[in-house]
């Protein structure tokens, strides 16, 4: 077998998508860390806020997946002019959807934070207000950064979105020290330093993917007219995605509502709980990340062996890396909890849940998110999309009801929901995955 990937060109690939996957989760730690001087009500503020935003960036992720599909399977095709037109179309779909939801969240705003999370104490929320109004206005600015980045991916080219990311977060670093330590600005001062970042980072990285010499590109004359064709393949890959992020997504706002009602302590764990749960699965997220790029071009070159081949390769990865990093975050987890400024209730109560988490990500978590990316790839995006919904709402949600309040489990028995809704999901995967159902779905 003539292989599309070398070992050398899967680390080119995956390293630099870790790196960038750790560096923004190192950033969403630091802003809990600096943003803990301020108080627990901050930090849940916060919280509450980044929920909502992951909902909505979620959506702006899927619509640039959707788009690094089409495009690594033109590449896969050698088709480089319908390359760069799926590539401008992705820019212009993301610019007008982002903008509708950045319009909708600030008129909203106070209505959409009572209507979801009515029940906190007044202070908890009106940080909310504050840091979901700075988000929101970011949104475009975060969905065209997203879109290019998926860009570059599908050309194998993950060392320029690693770079634009670095620079990007390490100015909203910067800018969290300067506004929170330096003007005392608290919760507003995160999402200033987020905002000003993320505009900058998208007009460093449009404009680096406009260089003719690339596979893809956006060409120098950028059209602002809707190819009707090219946005029905996007969208038929972006749509399902999204609806699948947006209702897992919005299952998790169900359950923080819920967490909500188990006092400030449970959110605080929940929030930070939460940040370091995100770093635990980073490299089961960058593999993938990478799949959507390495099946996406060999389900453009017909070749579904080697789609096979790369996602039991890639899998077997991520399973022996999260292993160790978990391990590492279980011993560690009281020295980790520790640089916090959380009450002794709440320390003990994080503690429990992140060595929890670790465990089921060493044995689950591949096989519910990493794998399906390779369906994803391919085409067969409406399988995930239902697996997941029905998964979500009978276990995720229905479970934590029935865990956290009805037994008495309170924000550990919403974990443990959680990782039932993980199983479930790898059960239908594997199944999917032995099957070979999922090769006859492309474009």
């Amino acid at each position: 077998m003539d292989k599309l990937f070398s070992n050398r060109d899967l680390k080119r690939l995956i390293i630099p998508i870790i790196i960038e996957q750790f560096l923004v989760m190192s950033v969403g730690l630091a802003d809990v860390l600096m943003i803990s001087r301020a108080g627990e009500s901050a930090v849940s503020g916060v919280s509450l806020v980044d929920n909502i935003n992951v909902l909505l960036i979620n959506i702006f992720t899927a619509l640039a997946t959707g788009g690094a599909v089409i495009a690594s399977q033109y590449i896969g095709k050698k088709d480089k002019e319908k390359a760069c037109t799926t590539a401008n179309q992705l820019i212009l779909i993301s610019i007008a959807i982002s903008t509708l939801i950045m319009v909708i969240s600030l008129i909203g705003n106070r209505v959409i934070l009572s209507t979801i999370f009515g029940n906190v104490e007044s202070s908890i929320l009106e940080n909310a207000q504050v840091y979901f109004l700075l988000s929101a206005l970011s949104y475009p600015f975060l969905s065209i950064f997203n879109s290019c980045a998926g860009l570059f991916r599908s050309m194998g080219n993950s060392k320029v979105p690693l770079i634009t990311s670095t620079f990007m977060n390490v100015l909203n670093v910067f800018g969290n020290a300067i506004f929170i330590f330096g003007f005392n600005m608290g919760v507003t001062g995160v999402g200033i330093a987020s905002l000003i970042s993320r505009v900058m980072a998208s007009i460093v990285i449009f404009i680096l993917l406009r260089k003719p010499e690339l596979d893809i590109h956006i060409k120098k004359k950028f059209s602002f007219k809707f190819d009707l064709t090219m946005v029905k393949q996007i969208l038929n890959i972006g749509i399902p995605n999204s609806l699948e992020n947006s209702m897992f997504q919005t299952g998790k706002l169900m359950v923080l509502s819920l967490v909500s009602t188990f006092g400030t302590s449970a959110i605080a764990a929940n929030a930070v709980s939460s940040k370091v749960a995100g770093m635990a699965i980073l490299p089961g997220l960058a593999t993938g990340i990478a799949l959507i790029t390495i099946v996406g071009q060999c389900v453009g070159a017909d070749d579904y062996e080697q789609a096979t081949y790369y996602t039991k390769k890639l899998l077997k990865v991520s399973f022996v890396v999260l292993g160790l990093l978990n391990i590492f975050i279980i011993i560690f987890a009281p020295f980790i909890v520790m640089l916090f400024d959380l009450t002794q209730q709440t320390a003990v109560m994080t503690t429990q849940i992140i060595r929890y988490h670790s465990l089921c990500c060493i044995l689950i978590w591949p096989l519910s998110f990493t794998l399906p990316s390779t369906f994803r790839a391919a085409g067969d995006v409406r399988f995930p999309m239902v697996i997941a919904i029905v998964s979500m709402w009978t276990f995720r949600i229905g479970f934590s009801y029935v865990l956290g309040s009805y037994l008495g489990l309170g924000v550990f028995g919403i974990w443990i929901a959680m990782t039932i809704d993980w199983l479930f999901r790898s059960l239908c995967f594997v199944i999917r995955f032995i099957s070979g159902s999922w090769k006859t779905k492309a474009t």
